[in-house]
């Protein structure tokens, strides 16, 4: 079959709802496999808590779900993984309804294919279950919101409300608060600097509150109280003892790496930002926003991670900007011409790379090595 009989079949918002569907699941599944395990992480960030030396970051889930088991009986691990279904499960089936009378080409396609796309989750497990799924599920919903015509002041309220609160389980949220306010913008075209204002705050007064009031994550306390309740991780947040500035220096060959894959997403972004209406606005405020997150790359070594939510979050962005469509399988046909050619060899070249969380910047071992090479590996190896 020729290409332009092939793509003339190939109906790009059936893949999308396929692509999704599968993310949707390997998360779920390796999130209940890594919680049940006692995860250090996926797990134990979420069981932080208020009771071992007071206030501090990140701590307002675990007191949360403490409460909850001596009310339920439950053990921890089903009752963080009811949470974490819900929280993923929504963002997923919201996303799901933004675009699903959407008109979505090949080129919107391709920035779920990225390697710090939907792709990155299946390129690295240790995505799955994290905090940040919060933040996806309120601006999906923000998002889908302002799309439909629905966001009400009241609604903004609660928004606001809603990131205050998001603010005390994870302050991963102040970095990427500009979105919200890009948002706004892309919908009305004009700037409203007080309405953006309350976002901001919402997540800065919180942040200065943890700076200064905040204790340590473990005061000394807190394995014993997992201990007593029913929980024993034997790594991660509560063990973690580095110094991130002198591990990233340690490791600088590895960390220089990223820089391929930055430059790589930027020539992505721009070759889609090319066919968008009001570029250059939206080039400068999207740039703005990846540099209002520049601490957290100085502060915290997952360099991929924080990518990989700054590609999650144009995802869902670039959502409002599609064309609408009469149907739930609108898309537009593919033309065999220069951007199709363009856009299949950033697709080809997302698959075939992989952004690790931290330490490599860059490895030829994306999701292809992953499904078609590794397996045969293994098998020689048994």
């Amino acid at each position: 079959m020729r290409p332009s009989q092939f793509v003339q079949y190939f109906n790009i918002k059936i893949f999308i709802y396929f692509l999704i569907a599968v993310t949707a699941l390997y998360t779920l599944v390796f999130t209940c496999y890594y919680n049940f395990k006692d995860d250090g992480y996926i797990l134990a960030d979420w069981l932080i808590n208020y009771q071992d030396g007071g206030f501090k970051r990140r701590g307002l889930s675990g007191s949360f779900f403490f409460i909850l088991q001596d009310l339920t009986g439950l053990s921890l691990n089903y009752i963080v993984y009811f949470f974490q279904f819900i929280i993923i499960s929504g963002f997923f089936w919201l996303y799901t309804k933004l675009i699903s009378y959407k008109m979505t080409d090949l080129l919107y396609l391709s920035l779920l294919l990225s390697s710090i796309g939907f792709i990155g989750l299946l390129n690295t497990v240790t995505y799955v279950g994290k905090k940040e799924f919060i933040v996806f599920l309120l601006f999906t919903w923000f998002v889908y919101l302002l799309d439909r015509g629905k966001l009400t002041r009241y609604r903004e309220y609660i928004f606001c409300a809603a990131l205050f609160i998001t603010t005390l389980l994870h302050e991963v949220v102040l970095f990427y608060i500009p979105y919200f306010a890009i948002a706004l913008y892309l919908k009305t075209g004009k700037f409203e600097y007080k309405r953006y204002l309350k976002y901001f705050l919402s997540v800065i007064i919180p942040t200065v509150l943890i700076l200064i009031f905040g204790k340590n994550v473990n005061e000394g306390m807190s394995l014993q109280i997992l201990a007593d309740r029913g929980v024993h991780p034997v790594y991660g947040i509560f063990y973690w003892n580095i110094n991130e500035r002198d591990y990233i220096i340690e490791h600088k060959n590895e960390y220089a790496l990223y820089l391929i894959s930055v430059l790589f997403s930027i020539f992505h972004l721009s070759y889609y930002l090319k066919f968008l209406n009001n570029r250059k606005v939206l080039s400068i405020l999207l740039a703005g926003a990846f540099l209002f997150s520049l601490p957290l790359f100085y502060l915290a070594i997952d360099w991929g991670r924080w990518m990989y939510i700054h590609m999650m979050m144009m995802i869902v962005l670039f959502a409002l900007l599609l064309k609408k469509s009469s149907s739930v399988y609108g898309f537009e046909l593919i033309v065999i011409d220069k951007k199709f050619w363009i856009t299949l060899a950033i697709i080809i070249f997302s698959l075939i790379y992989r952004v690790e969380m931290s330490g490599k910047g860059f490895t030829f071992q994306g999701i292809l090595y992953r499904v078609c090479i590794a397996p045969l590996e293994l098998l020689n190896k048994m």
